[in-house]
C-alpha cells in the first residue's frame, strides 16, 4: 500500500522538489504511521535498506531513526550537485556495523546481545535535506515520515570496533573549504550513541526486517548542523578513524 504523503514524498526525492503545505488529512496521525510511510516511500523508489539513521535529543531522552536508500549512500570522496538537496545542512557523525545479523525475533533483543555484535566503526557525512518548502516550521511526524530530513550520507572507511573509543565527546575536527566549521564543543545530543543501537535493531526485528552487517548505521551528529552557502570541499576528521571528505557543486 502507497499513501498519499508517501507517493508525494516519493516523487520529490526523484525529481528533487519540494512540496508546499500539506493538508491535515495527509499528516501521518503517529509515529507508527509515519514509520510506515518510511518504507512506502523506499518501495516507491525501488531502493533498498542500505542504513539507518538514528538519534535523540538528549542522553536519556526518546529514540527516532528512519531507513536509507541504498542509493543516498555514497563513498568517501563523492561529488554532489547542491542543487539536488534543499536545505542542504552537512553534520559530523559516527557510523557503525554490526559483525553479525539480527534476524526479526519474538524476543527483543538485549542491549547487551546487541552491544557484543557491533563490528566496525567509521566517520560520515550525513547531508539534511527535505522534501518540504517549510522546512523546519512542519509537523514533526511529517518530518520523521519523510526518513526523517535524511538527503544523503558519505561514508567513510570502517575500522574495527573498539570499546574504548570515545564515543561521549571524541577529538574532531569539521572543515569547509579549509575552515572549521565546529563553533561549539563537539557533542552527540544522544549521550553514547551505542545505547541507539538496541531500540534500531528491535524497531527493525518489529517490522519483520533483518539487521545485516552491510548496513551502515549513522548515529547522530557530534557537530551541529553546517549551511554552505557556495560549492566547496567537506572534510570530517574524528582522531582515531578514517577521514571523510566529499565535495559540493
Amino acid at each position: 500500500m502507497i499513501t498519499s504523503l508517501s507517493q508525494l514524498l516519493a516523487d520529490a526525492r526523484r525529481r528533487r522538489t519540494t512540496l508546499d503545505t500539506l493538508s491535515p488529512e495527509q499528516l501521518p496521525s503517529d509515529a507508527d504511521a509515519a514509520y510506515a510511510i518510511q518504507h512506502e516511500i523506499l518501495s516507491a523508489c525501488g531502493a533498498r535498506i542500505g542504513g539507518w539513521k538514528i538519534g535523540a535529543k538528549s542522553a536519556s531522552g526518546p529514540i527516532q531513526g528512519a531507513p536509507l536508500p541504498d542509493t543516498d549512500l555514497r563513498a568517501d570522496g563523492a561529488r554532489l550537485s547542491r542543487e539536488g538537496f534543499a536545505p542542504l545542512g552537512l553534520e559530523l557523525e559516527v557510523a557503525f556495523r554490526f559483525g553479525r545479523r539480527f534476524e526479526p525475533s519474538a524476543t527483543p533483543y538485549d542491549e547487551d546481545e546487541v552491544l557484543a555484535g557491533i563490528g566496525s566503526i567509521g566517520a560520515t557525512i550525513e547531508i539534511v535535506a527535505s522534501r518540504y518548502a517549510a522546512w523546519p516550521a512542519v509537523d514533526k511526524l511529517a518530518q520523521l515520515a519523510d526518513l526523517q530530513n535524511h538527503g544523503a550520507l558519505i561514508v567513510g572507511e570502517f575500522t574495527r570496533y573498539r570499546e574504548d573509543f570515545p564515543f561521549v565527546a571524541p577529538s574532531l575536527r569539521f572543515e569547509f573549504n579549509g575552515r572549521n566549521v565546529v563553533e561549539t564543543t563537539p557533542a552527540n545530543p544522544a549521550g553514547d550513541p551505542r545505547r541507539l543501537l538496541a531500540w534500531l535493531v528491535n524497531h527493525a526485528s518489529a517490522r519483520g526486517i533483518e539487521v545485516t552487517p552491510e548496513m551502515v548505521i549513522t548515529a547522530g551528529s557530534y557537530t551541529g548542523m553546517f549551511f554552505p552557502r557556495e560549492a566547496g570541499t567537506m572534510s570530517g576528521h574524528i582522531e582515531g578513524l578514517a577521514p571523510v571528505h566529499c565535495a559540493l557543486y
